[in-house]
């Protein structure tokens, strides 16, 4: 087992910082992510699961999921660097047996700052590291920030949404701390291409949570990506997994494939059997040996499993998913099979030059795993060397420009 670490470390300084490029309209999106897989009471092995986003978008309109977005503008600075914006709170909630989706989707001003910024409420000797909030000026709490000692995060939803269903809280408030040097340490990854296209992206890979829902204590782990994209959105699988032993796994696979012409919502087509990948990349932070690696080696292959969506979803009766991902270098091989046990899915609709309506759904899926080889320095670790394993899958279709 990893020493676990007391703060968050590495470079936490762009957190809340925005048009760190110059923005493009139609193109330039900005979220903070955050993925939370809690404990479950009855075994499920997906665990208990929730998704927030705070996001904001360069342009007039966008259709999210049948809700007309119009951000005013591209957001604002003030003297000290605070950010004032037009964006949406979005989340999903899994309770072990069935998606709310969704938990929260609500437009609003958001205001975002670090700690350097005046408003901040006390000045500390450890500003300027990393720590800062972004804030929805809205009558809920639903605020998230990372404390100035950057020794952990909080992170708050109240919501009436569902207040008829005895399964939704109706008041989560969450404390998130690091759990090891691989996992809680930030790593960045950026891209530019022709047109000041491209992406920055700060990932924190894992996290240990602890917190209420309503009256009830939960525990569990955590994964963080603040995203600034601005390119056309084509289609992609991904996937992340916390192993109980302080290990993760992650995958990446941007591909070409007929599914770019998608514009339904139904989670499995014929047209997901065939793909053209434009990269491919993995992740193993191995806790045993103490040793990252990555993996430009993926193949992922997705088919029906015999789980369906139920009679809550977009689409009652229809097949989930199932990936099948194989992942290589030549000292380590990682083979695994995954299912979906349910699905959330936005829909997104945007118009573009010309009059044309993009289209494009992003699905997220809690996972239960199947099969799982490890096989590094010739050992083998199989599902049975750990006691629990969580995680998430995405698949994307359509494109969105």
């Amino acid at each position: 087992m990893t020493e676990e670490m007391t703060k968050f470390s590495g470079d936490l300084s762009k957190m809340w910082k925005l048009q760190e490029r110059q923005p493009l309209h139609h193109l330039t999106w900005d979220w903070w992510w955050w993925l939370l897989m809690l404990d479950d009471e009855d075994g499920n092995p997906s665990g208990k699961q929730l998704m927030v986003l705070w996001s904001t978008k360069d342009n007039p309109k966008v259709m999210v999921s049948g809700t007309e977005w119009t951000p005013k503008g591209r957001p604002g600075f003030d003297q000290h660097g605070g950010i004032s914006l037009d964006g949406m709170v979005c989340a999903w909630w899994f309770d072990g047996k069935r998606m709310y989706e969704p938990y929260i989707k609500k437009q609003c001003r958001m205001i975002v700052v670090d700690d350097t910024h005046p408003s901040w409420p006390q000045e500390s000797s450890h500003s300027g590291h990393g720590g800062g909030a972004v804030v929805p000026l809205t009558n809920e709490d639903m605020s998230m920030g990372l404390k100035s000692n950057l020794s952990e995060f909080w992170l708050n939803l109240h919501t009436n949404e569902f207040s008829a269903d005895a399964s939704v809280p109706r008041k989560m408030e969450f404390t998130i701390r690091p759990w090891n040097e691989a996992m809680s340490t930030a790593r960045h990854a950026t891209a530019t291409y022709a047109m000041d296209m491209g992406y920055d992206i700060l990932r924190l890979h894992g996290s240990r949570v602890s917190g209420k829902m309503d009256d009830e204590t939960i525990n569990g782990t955590a994964y963080f990506q603040k995203v600034c994209v601005q390119a056309p959105s084509v289609p992609w699988y991904w996937g992340m997994l916390h192993l109980s032993d302080g290990s993760y796994i992650d995958w990446f696979l941007p591909h070409l494939s007929l599914t770019i012409t998608s514009r339904d919502n139904q989670p499995w087509k014929m047209r997901d059997l065939g793909h053209m990948s434009l990269s491919e990349g993995g992740l193993f932070h191995d806790a045993t040996l103490g040793k990252s690696t990555a993996f430009n080696n993926v193949r992922v292959e997705k088919y029906a499993s015999n789980a369906s969506e139920g009679s809550h979803g977009a689409n009652p009766g229809a097949n989930l998913p199932g990936f099948k991902v194989e992942m290589w270098t030549t000292e380590a091989r990682i083979i695994l099979d995954v299912e979906a046990v349910d699905r959330a899915h936005w829909a997104f609709e945007q118009p573009t030059v010309g009059g044309i309506v993009s289209n494009f759904t992003y699905n997220e899926y809690p996972l239960k795993v199947v099969d799982l080889s490890i096989t590094t320095n010739g050992d083998t670790r199989t599902l049975n060397d750990f006691e629990w394993i969580r995680g998430n899958a995405e698949h994307s279709w359509g494109i969105l420009h």
